[in-house]
């Protein structure tokens, strides 16, 4: 372990790694602090960066960016109340209503602090967790890796903020996508409607870069809001009681960040859905609850300790499993396989030294978060004063470049933009994009292991519940299928 430790810290040390990482941290910096811009959209325009990079660099930019987007989102919302990331939505109300008290300076400096401390546990479950649970992985089969497809997108769709059917239509969405191509079992080809180019299938970083850049695009033009009007704020120090409300509120960041880990590790959860979990616990367990929604500092550091600790509970089920625990690291497994590293267990023992440079880029991009965070937090009022209508053309340029340079093919890019009109118009219509994203992602590794699964057992559906593992996953699932409608049926007895 020693030995591949230090062999990552001197891939880590390189002066390219440590400028890409610079690099990475102003971007999601400015992402982030830009309403409406999203980290999962900054990751999808980052990997056509990434195609020309190393796999620790690419991937030390990816977690790089994501950490420093997830707290930038805060900025915005403290200012002009408008959170410039879903995760900072749980608690905008209480960053505004400080700000509105003299407090923006306050507010973001706990924001800043209780983040870097967040993302430190996030890391430290994610490096003490993934080795042991790739060593049981190493013993999953077809039968086992069926149920696990399962239980995430089943997950996706039981997490939705929206309503389940609208959650599950997402799904099916993106595992229609899946099956247009050549079938891998039959050699058949599907839904290709005698166009050649369809014969391979879809290119996952043009959908995803459609998908999340192309209908952000979309979004923001036909709301017809290109501007943004900023009122100046009197920042005050940044840091001025900060030890105090840490050393207030230690159970809060202790209970917030196991939460925000174990909640991101559901695949399809996110930061977003984290944040939600740990502000609500945080009422129901405070002692001034009747101040929630006031200003009350106490709902923000749980928050947004949470929304950061999920980001590397989010890795876990993606480097142990190839399951991505949220949308940014669905787009992680497409950069992993483009850079011929196949996420699963595998990983850990044919590219130990890759794995180590990712837990110790979230070591460092957890230090360098409060630097770099103070710093975006002094600019913040600039960076909001961007034309609106500048950035989405700059945007659009880069995801028609970005989706182009995969292959160098204009159908990539047709691609890209067909998906990211279907996206514009399932968030216009309230459906969810995540679970879609997460079907695209899973729909090949379900359909795989089901087939295999078949063809070894000529078709008995009941092999599946034969291996031990394999039937307590089974058991899950079923559980996870059933609820709603068990749930349902007890709230009409109820209500008879």
């Amino acid at each position: 372990m020693l030995e591949h430790i230090l062999t990552a810290a001197s891939l880590i040390a390189q002066p390219y790694v440590l400028l890409v990482i610079c690099i990475s941290a102003l971007y999601g910096l400015f992402v982030g602090a830009i309403p409406g811009l999203t980290a999962t959209m900054a990751t999808a325009l980052l990997v056509p960066v990434t195609f020309y990079m190393d796999p620790v660099p690419a991937l030390a930019a990816i977690v790089t960016m994501e950490a420093m987007a997830i707290f930038a989102g805060d900025i915005p919302g403290a200012l002009v109340r408008i959170p410039g990331t879903p995760s900072s939505a749980a608690y905008v109300e209480e960053s505004y209503a400080l700000t509105q008290k003299g407090k923006a300076g306050f507010v973001l400096g706990v924001d800043v602090t209780v983040a870097a401390i967040g993302g430190m546990i996030g890391s430290i479950i994610l490096i003490s967790l993934a080795p042991r649970l790739a060593e049981v992985a190493m013993k999953f089969t077809c039968f086992e890796y069926f149920w696990l497809a399962c239980i995430g997108l089943s997950c996706s769709v039981l997490v939705s903020k929206r309503s389940l059917l609208k959650g599950l239509v997402s799904l099916l969405i993106g595992l229609f996508l899946t099956t247009v191509g050549v079938s891998e079992t039959f050699g058949f080809p599907r839904f290709t409607f005698g166009v050649t180019e369809f014969l391979n299938g879809f290119n996952f970083i043009p959908v995803m870069i459609g998908m999340f850049g192309v209908s952000e695009v979309m979004r923001n033009v036909s709301s017809g809001d290109l501007g943004l009007t900023i009122r100046s704020i009197k920042m005050e120090k940044i840091f001025t009681g900060i030890g105090s409300t840490l050393r207030r509120y230690k159970v809060n960041i202790a209970r917030s960040g196991l939460v925000g880990t174990f909640v991101g590790i559901l695949p399809g959860a996110g930061a977003d859905i984290a944040a939600w979990i740990a502000y609500a616990l945080s009422k129901k367990f405070s002692k001034e609850p009747e101040k929630f929604g006031t200003g009350h500092i106490e709902g923000i550091v749980d928050a947004g300790t949470a929304n950061n600790a999920g980001l590397g509970g989010a890795w876990v089920p993606a480097l142990v499993f190839g399951i991505p625990g949220d949308s940014i690291t669905a787009i992680v497994i497409g950069v992993l396989f483009m850079k011929g590293l196949r996420p699963g267990p595998m990983i850990f023992q044919q590219t130990p030294e890759i794995l180590y440079a990712v837990y110790l880029t979230f070591i460092l991009a957890n230090l360098v978060l409060i630097p770099f965070g103070v710093m975006a937090i002094k600019a913040g009022c600039q960076m909001l004063r961007i034309p609106r209508n500048m950035l989405m053309s700059a945007i659009l340029m880069f995801c028609i470049v970005g989706s182009f340079a995969i292959n160098n093919t204009t159908f990539d890019v047709g691609i890209m933009l067909a998906t990211g009109v279907l996206a514009y118009f399932m968030e216009a219509n309230d459906i969810p994009v995540a679970p879609a994203i997460l079907g695209i992602v899973l729909g090949s590794l379900l359909e795989d292991s089901f087939m295999i699964s078949m063809i070894k057992s000529n078709w008995d559906v009941s092999v599946f519940f034969h291996r031990p593992v394999s039937a307590v996953l089974g058991v899950v699932t079923v559980i996870l299928w059933t609820s709603p409608f068990i749930a349902l049926l007890r709230a009409r007895w109820r209500k008879k």
